[in-house]
């Protein structure tokens, strides 16, 4: 049990009651905490670091993607702990110190939106808002055992929000209960719920899920069952992706975009202030900054292609099932040559949502060896109520699954 009864999750604790008090909003009743990249009025918006705190005024106006789950009903219990600028996936920070991983607590809580998803997975609050550019919601879903989406690239508005790379950057959201992901889902995506649609396919990507040390009978065959159970055995499809999402190359281009973006965004103040970074992250916010634009537009013709590709295989109604991350979470203060070696393994998982631009998913699978496991389900951009109806349905039977997988 953690000493801390709020898990160190939080950096501002504060209450915002909705704007709305009306009984039939989506999300009456339900508490919600930000992540500390948001803007709030009248806090400053810290980025998770300190010296980015103190040289930034308190912010005029708040986040409309806050303002929108506020007038869905929802009140905010304040702004969560981060990863320094959102650079890392691993969920510690040095000067605010590690949220506790409610699942794991030797473990890490995955980042960058490490509080936003300590927060639910503690049971401190119904739901959260983090961000996702490289992974930073994907991830600490998947670490803490909870539900975690990332929406289709530009389907949430990211005005408010601190930006990391405008390529990939996009609002996020932690649940523990796929009624209310799909609730907050809604909210944001300003989309009517829509009834019951069936997959026309769910592909398994079967050389993705070989990037997973966890057994495949704890994965994709537990997806599997549920899917025949629910859907119907015809429409599973088993594929190895290849070319389809050519996995360094991704990777890669989701990086040296990211680099380029997040220097031009911040390369001025970095050089200016010479914030006190922590380990890892120091390395990379340095090596941004000292990028060029060098293969800039090949790296944006893969984005195009890649979309275009999944678009083709998946079409409407399509779904991509692969690993959230390549395996467990790593152990508190990892060294960090490790830890990058497992973080280059993730973004070959990672980069595909992000490259293509198409929303995903990450969905806990209970508990293998004591730590928490999760898969993923991609599906078109734009296709976010159509995922998130997808989750609702598979979620109980993929619970059941998993309990009859680990007697």
């Amino acid at each position: 049990m953690a000493r801390d009864p709020d898990y160190g999750a939080f950096t501002d604790k504060f209450v915002l009651e909705p704007t709305s008090s009306a009984h039939d909003q989506p999300l009456h009743g339900l508490t919600f905490a930000v992540k500390d990249i948001f803007d709030v009025e009248g806090y400053v918006t810290g980025f998770g670091n300190p010296d980015w705190a103190r040289t930034h005024s308190a912010a005029t106006s708040t986040a409309p993607a806050v303002l929108a789950v506020l007038g869905g009903g929802a009140t905010c219990v304040g702004k969560t702990v981060m990863d320094e600028m959102a650079y890392s996936i691993n969920g510690e920070n040095i000067h605010y110190g590690t949220p506790i991983n409610p699942c794991a607590p030797d473990r890490v809580p995955g980042g960058s939106s490490s509080g936003s998803a300590v927060a639910v997975g503690a049971k401190l609050v119904d739901f959260s808002l983090g961000t996702d550019t490289g992974g930073s919601v994907r991830v600490p879903a998947s670490y803490c055992g909870i539900l975690g989406f990332r929406p289709s690239h530009d389907a949430v508005p990211s005005a408010g929000v601190i930006p990391m790379a405008q390529s990939f950057d996009t609002v996020g959201w932690f649940a523990r209960d796929p009624v209310i992901l799909s609730r907050v889902g809604h909210t944001l995506l300003q989309k009517s719920v829509m009834g019951p649609a069936k997959p026309s396919q769910i592909i398994i990507a079967e050389d993705l899920f070989q990037l997973s040390i966890i057994p495949n009978d704890r994965l994709g065959q537990v997806l599997v069952k549920s899917v025949e159970k629910i859907y119907g055995g015809h429409i599973v499809k088993h594929m190895v992706l290849g070319d389809y999402v050519r996995e360094k190359t991704l990777s890669n281009v989701l990086r040296s975009l990211q680099r380029y973006e997040f220097k031009d965004n911040h390369g001025e103040w970095i050089t200016e202030v010479k914030p006190e970074l922590g380990p890892g992250i120091s390395e990379r916010v340095w090596e941004a900054v000292r990028t060029t634009g060098e293969n800039i537009d090949a790296c944006r013709s893969v984005k195009t292609e890649l979309h275009a590709a999944l678009a083709t295989l998946l079409q409407d109604f399509g779904i991509l099932a692969i690993p959230t991350v390549p395996g467990p979470p790593p152990k508190l203060q990892t060294d960090p040559t490790t830890l990058e070696i497992f973080r280059a393994k993730a973004f070959s998982l990672l980069s595909i949502a992000g490259v293509s631009g198409f929303c995903q998913v990450s969905i806990p699978l209970g508990m293998h060896e004591n730590l928490p496991v999760a898969v993923s389900l991609l599906a078109k951009q734009g296709s976010d109520a159509f995922l998130l109806n997808v989750v609702e349905s598979l979620y109980g039977t993929l619970k059941e699954q998993v309990e009859i997988t680990g007697k």
